[in-house]
């Protein structure tokens, strides 16, 4: 018996990381509460599902919540340089449920997510755009200025674009928690499912760069 534990512990230290190992790469996620894991348990939120599933798919990454419930875009340009540290590799920017949310000025929206594109792939960080849809109830001529505006910078910037955050989720009270807007950890797993493919594709551009 005594033979067989010691064996098993060998087995381990060959396939567990070494102490202090460090991932081969950093990913932030620059968000709101959305993304922050409002209301949700600390394994819940979405950076933290993202890392597990990056990690079940071999993934050496570490990601990072900076998501701060209520920010704007105008909060999220505002702390951007010590939200991203030095040592980022890519980011996922989810910015712009709030701004919508409040009826700010859809180009104050454009101008401070594309400034915030713009200063990460001028550092040399890979980025991939989440982007939001307004509320109907804000009328069509609001959306028809605000959804545009993720596909638009991306495409001006060569960032990455994964159309709409809540994909399979929004409006879904089975997906969302009782104010239905936020995500449960349900609605988590469904939004991090279907956007690991283009974050795995993130990753792949930031390991190449």
């Amino acid at each position: 018996m005594n033979r067989l534990v010691a064996f098993l512990g060998f087995l381990l230290l060959l396939i567990a990381p070494a102490a202090g190992q460090t991932a081969d790469l950093k990913l932030v996620v620059l968000g709101d509460s959305l993304s922050a894991g409002y209301r949700l348990g600390p394994d819940e939120g979405f950076p933290e599902q993202l890392q597990k599933a990056l990690g079940e798919k071999g993934h050496s990454v570490e990601v990072v919540n900076a998501g701060v419930s209520g920010d704007t875009t105008t909060g999220g340009l505002a702390r951007l340089d010590w939200s991203v540290g030095e040592d980022t590799d890519a980011v996922i920017v989810e910015l712009g449920a709030n701004d919508a949310l409040r009826g700010i000025s859809p180009e104050i929206s454009r101008q401070n997510i594309e400034e915030i594109v713009r200063r990460l792939r001028e550092r040399g960080i890979e980025v991939l755009l989440a982007g939001m849809l307004a509320p109907r109830n804000l009328g069509p001529e609001y959306a028809e200025i605000f959804d545009p505006i993720y596909s638009e910078v991306a495409k001006t910037h060569g960032a990455l674009l994964y159309p709409f955050f809540l994909e399979g989720v929004a409006l879904d009270p089975d997906l969302n928690l009782s104010d239905g807007m936020h995500p449960n950890a349900q609605g988590v797993a469904v939004i991090v499912e279907r956007i690991l493919p283009k974050v795995e594709e993130l990753l792949a551009n930031a390991q190449s760069s």
